[in-house]
């Protein structure tokens, strides 16, 4: 198995798996060691605001956070000597977020929301991720940068 193949299987296994996620909508459309993407659709049980029918500062957060450990998590695979199942799990276990700051820029409006996240820097044990929330038109929401336990 490549490192690609072992990408593919992490995310499917993060999109079906990973109940949170699936309750707030949230789908892994890539997950690669340069930038991750998450995407997500609006339903009313994200609002935040019910007079501006926005979503909630949560799930803004919550995204964030998720792209960023996914971006982490791939620079973790990419980084592994080798692709032995046992140390991907291992690895990937012990993976957290340490620290995690959300600039919220406007009102998140749309209809579909894009997040987005690159690695900063990456040591042997912390990970940097900048992280960002579009909507489908562009408009910028949200950025955010995440410090993760990686090794």
């Amino acid at each position: 198995m490549n490192k690609h193949q072992v990408l593919e299987q992490v995310t499917t296994l993060w999109n079906t798996h990973i109940a949170f996620n699936q309750l707030l909508g949230f789908t892994i459309t890539r997950m690669d060691p340069q930038e991750s993407e998450i995407r997500f659709a609006w339903k009313d049980e994200l609002m935040g605001n019910p007079v501006q029918e926005i979503l909630h500062g949560g799930v803004i957060a919550s995204v964030l956070d998720m792209v960023g450990g996914v971006v982490a998590a791939a620079n973790i695979i990419e980084n592994l000597p080798q692709l032995d199942e046992s140390i991907i799990h291992e690895k990937l276990s012990r993976m957290s977020t340490i620290d995690l700051r959300t600039d919220f820029l406007r009102p998140g409006r749309g209809n579909e929301f894009i997040a987005t996240a690159r690695i900063i820097r990456k040591g042997s044990k912390v990970a940097v991720a900048r992280m960002e929330l579009h909507n489908e038109k562009g408009t910028h929401i949200a950025f955010g940068t995440g410090t993760y336990i990686v090794g």
